[in-house]
């Protein structure tokens, strides 16, 4: 009796799926967290469940340490908004050596004030005396991290991190912590000035002692306190809406702008956003474009960083601060120790930062995850 053709198919076709059966089901990656899904209002064209597992990631203590604070922002509006517990929308939250950034703006107001020059040599009284090598650092290598100075490991802004034995202990805690600038300045050159680039918060100590002695030049801690603070509110903090920020001085009233600056962290976005528009606050020019772009130019002796801010210029390798692989050339960040990022990507019409608290073996967890978000976004490479 003759088969039918149909019948000799059916066996054919079901062998694949008797072929799979001893191997594991591959299996879908979760869904995003609710909390996730809440903080998400829109996806600004990113893949809407990566973009909320990417958030989640982000908040995965085990991996990245505590995240405080999340925002992103798409075209100038904020997109997605979350923060860990016990932090809200209004605390106020430390950007540790993300604040230079801040300091370097207070400088540029003073540059177009004629008030400090960029390419004279820094006023400080005490590297001015007669055959002192550090008369000849200027104000463009202390911002640009190439003053020559020697600054230990452990400086704030500086790798290597606060250690019983560090810089940043004797700065903050011991016989550096009544006149801050007094301790950094009093360093020798390692280096002749512009020639070396070392990463320190020193150099925005200095900068925020010249600018107290611009400011208040015959005044005491009191003086030189109000006049910075004054100065700072009005010039910078409030034009771009920075109302929130708060800053720590020392005892003889100078600015701690390489680590002692708080504000909530849609504050910190705002930072961003007033780079992203180079200087400008709804059409209106509040810092000249040129001083932006200055800022955002790479420093003579390393690529990745400009003035006050890390640039996604460097090569990609182990001494890329950002995504020079994966990111677009012209996005930019100001970075701070524990993992803190307050990151613009002009090309992407984007912003995020990320507040928090990571320890040395979660930072590297933090700026992958952080890298994998930007580049859900349309423009990322």
């Amino acid at each position: 009796m003759p088969v039918h053709p149909i019948r000799l198919i059916l066996p054919l076709l079901a062998l694949p799926s008797l072929w799979a059966c001893g191997e594991p089901a591959s299996e879908a990656p979760p869904p995003p967290s609710t909390e996730a899904e809440a903080a998400i209002t829109d996806d600004g064209g990113a893949p809407h469940a990566e973009l909320g597992r990417a958030i989640d990631g982000l908040f995965n203590t085990d991996a990245v340490g505590p995240t405080h604070a999340l925002i992103i922002m798409k075209r100038g509006s904020v997109i997605a908004e979350r923060y860990g517990p016990g932090i809200s929308g209004k605390t106020r939250l430390p950007g540790w050596s993300a604040g230079q950034c801040l300091t370097s703006l207070m400088i540029g107001q003073l540059v177009s004030d004629g008030r400090l020059r960029l390419n004279e040599s820094a006023p400080v009284p005490e590297w001015r005396r007669p055959g002192d090598p550090r008369g000849e650092v200027t104000l463009r290598q202390l911002l640009q991290m190439r003053s020559g100075l020697r600054f230990a490991k452990g400086l704030p802004g500086h790798e290597g991190g606060i250690t019983e034995q560090s810089d940043a202990m004797r700065l903050l805690y011991l016989d550096g912590r009544d006149d801050m600038a007094a301790y950094v300045e009093a360093q020798p050159l390692e280096s002749p000035a512009g020639q070396t680039f070392a990463d320190s918060g020193a150099n925005a100590i200095i900068l925020a002692d010249l600018a107290a002695r611009v400011l208040a030049p015959d005044g005491s801690p009191e003086a030189r306190r109000a006049a910075v603070m004054s100065y700072l509110q009005s010039r910078v903090l409030t034009p771009i809406g920075m109302e929130s920020t708060q800053a720590g001085f020392d005892r003889a009233g100078t600015l701690i702008g390489s680590g002692m600056i708080h504000a909530n962290a849609r504050d910190w976005a705002k930072l961003a956003e007033f780079l992203r528009h180079r200087g400008s606050v709804a059409g209106a020019q509040i810092l000249p474009r040129r001083w932006i772009s200055f800022m955002r130019e790479p420093s003579p002796r390393n690529p990745a960083y400009g003035a006050g801010i890390w640039l996604n210029t460097a090569p990609p390798g182990e001494t890329a601060r950002l995504w020079p692989a994966t990111a677009p050339a012209d996005l930019f960040a100001c970075l701070g120790e524990y993992g803190q990022y307050v990151v613009s990507s002009p090309e992407q019409l984007l912003t995020v930062v990320r507040l928090g608290r990571s320890a040395p073996n979660q930072e590297r967890a933090v700026h992958e995850r952080i890298g994998a978000l930007l580049a859900l976004f349309p423009g990322g490479k």
